[in-house]
């Protein structure tokens, strides 16, 4: 091979690693028909090959890195990449890309594939179905995917991939690469790479974002006191900066829900949050400062049941102006192609704005609707005392993933400081999810900064369907703090049906084991019961230093739960049963 030819394979991980999307690890399974492939990895300068235990695990990695690869990004929004195999690997992983796909996070999946030939051929190869069909498996993932490529034709190889790598960036959605294993080799012209890849979103229509625009501004010159809520899809593409300016500007008070909670640029320090709008979950301050106001400005919203309360927003469309990612809804008007972050940016830049808002000034900030429990030291540990103490041992920086469970739910009642980045899957709540997510977090906070902490909050249902990420972490040697709600089964389940059914127990396990059985090199664990012991534990300096892993097994009640999640249960339930 000539130097100024490289290798397909290449080709496509030299494209994941230029700026801005910095992919610098990639995740997976080896599998007979993406080996070589694996091999391209080492090729490139800075790109390592993590590997997890399975492709389910692997995708959820995936996920948890884009994440936090995201939020640390000041140049704007990144992806992950994952490789599996054809067939049994890449359907392993089916529900972590659908996760992906529900909660708008960005990755390209790649899978090997036989080769050409063999699929000409209609071989039968094992991890097919026996009928001579290479193509079923691609069309479950076109569902899943905001687009997909399978390489057949070497003229428009190259073309292919940047086409789904552009795609999956920005649209932050999942996209899916079926790479034929003769096509490994395959010699290009190394000068393709010196192309800039496309990622710019497309332009809005100017004519109908000025229409837009002068209605947004007709309606704040009208408002007396409007509110800003921040959703998952303003973090997810890339728009909290504008965002923040947009608070900062305007002086108006603003609330995050669940699926935003921990989003880039946005302090729940200032003194204009008003806390998590969850509906009627909300707390009752923060409930009321949203929905008295006469004018909600919804960036990037995401209404679904549990990031909505059970869909108990009381927010008249009459006076809700929705900006999405790739549309604008002002009332019941709707403007396809209107991009959330360009019209932000065009109304924070209005000379109008300014001078409506001029001398604005917020109603009364809620932050002090979030107040530690107190409880004695001997007392037993409770969701209410966790959730509503562990602000105090929080840090700037912190990374905090948090499981499906009682975890989402309780993480809403605690205060995080500056620049924490939330991770959760409040939307396709996959249970299990969290312990895969922070392999990858952890990976892609590492490459930013090893000081920063990452923290996971599992219950010991979810982290039995997935553990064996846990070995993943300790063969890289990461520093992770993971604390293990242990309350002797499926909780959540438990609220929605079944409180004292078999179905919703599981065995017990020596939890303060798993890192020994892992083979961890570098670690300590704690099994805590008492408010005491864990107050001590956050008390302490040593415990607060990101230099080891960390296992804390936190022994609750098998019934207690915090008190959004409690009624959260008892509308699924009645939702169900309608």
């Amino acid at each position: 091979m000539s130097d100024d030819q490289i290798t397909l394979g290449q080709y496509l991980f030299e494209r994941l690693n230029q700026p801005p999307i910095n992919i610098k690890n990639v995740f997976g399974v080896p599998g007979d028909f993406n080996l070589v492939l694996l091999d391209k990895i080492n090729e490139v300068k800075g790109m390592k090959w993590v590997g997890s235990v399975n492709e389910l695990n692997a995708g959820y990695a995936t996920d948890g890195y884009s994440r936090v690869k995201n939020g640390f990004t000041a140049e704007g929004s990144s992806i992950g990449c994952l490789v599996t195999t054809f067939g049994v690997g890449e359907l392993l992983a089916v529900n972590a890309i659908a996760g992906a796909y529900s909660e708008h996070v960005g990755l390209v999946h790649v899978v090997g594939v036989p080769s050409t030939e063999s699929q000409k051929k209609e071989l039968l190869l094992h991890h097919t179905l026996g009928n001579g069909d290479f193509t079923v498996f691609g069309k479950i993932s076109s569902y899943i995917s905001a687009t997909t490529a399978i390489l057949d034709d070497p003229s428009r190889a190259t073309k292919e991939i940047d086409r789904v790598i552009e795609s999956a960036f920005i649209n932050q959605r999942p996209t899916y690469l079926a790479f034929p294993s003769n096509f490994f080799n395959m010699k290009v012209s190394k000068s393709l790479l010196d192309k800039p890849l496309n990622l710019t979103p497309p332009p809005n229509n100017e004519e109908i974002q000025n229409e837009v625009l002068n209605e947004i501004l007709s309606m704040i010159s009208k408002a007396k006191n409007p509110v800003v809520i921040i959703d998952a899809c303003c973090g997810r593409h890339n728009s909290t900066y504008e965002a923040s300016k947009l608070i900062e500007l305007t002086n108006f008070n603003f609330a995050v829900t669940p699926m935003a909670k921990g989003s880039r640029d946005i302090d729940e320090n200032d003194p204009r949050y008003v806390g998590v709008y969850l509906g009627d979950l909300s707390y009752p301050k923060s409930k009321e400062l949203v929905e008295s106001s006469d004018l909600v400005l919804s960036l990037g919203a995401v209404l679904s049941d549990f990031n909505t309360g059970a869909f108990s927003y009381s927010l008249p469309s009459s006076k809700v102006v929705e900006f999405h990612s790739d549309y604008t809804k002002i009332r019941n008007a709707q403007y396809p192609g209107i991009r959330m972050k360009e019209l932000l940016a065009k109304l924070v830049k209005s000379p109008e704005l300014k001078k409506i808002v001029e001398g604005y000034k917020p109603r009364a900030s809620s932050l002090d609707l979030i107040r530690p429990v107190e409880l004695p030291d001997d007392h037993k540990l409770t969701q209410a005392w966790l959730w509503s103490n562990l602000g105090s041992w929080l840090k700037e920086g912190d990374v905090i993933i948090t499981e499906t469970g009682t975890s989402n739910f309780g993480i809403v009642q605690t205060k995080f400081p500056k620049n924490v980045i939330g991770i959760s899957q409040v939307l396709w709540g996959s249970i299990g999810y969290s312990v895969g997510a922070a392999s990858g977090a952890v990976i892609a906070a590492e490459e930013v900064d090893p000081n920063r902490r990452v923290i996971l909050f599992v219950g010991d249902g979810s982290l039995q369907l997935t553990v064996q990420e846990i070995s993943t972490m300790a063969r890289h040697h990461n520093n992770i703090y993971i604390f293990v709600l242990n309350n002797s089964g499926f909780t959540i389940e438990r609220l929605i049906h079944g409180m004292e059914a078999s179905y919703n127990e599981i065995q017990e396990w020596e939890y303060t084991d798993l890192l020994k059985t892992f083979k961890a090199t570098n670690y300590e664990t704690f099994s805590v019961g008492k408010v005491g012991e864990l107050s001590k534990l956050f008390k302490d300096k040593d415990f607060a230093v990101n230099n080891k892993t960390r296992l804390v097994e936190i022994k609750l009640d098998t019934f207690d739960a915090p008190e959004n999640l409690v009624k959260q249960a008892e509308m699924s339930s009645k939702t169900n049963d309608a």
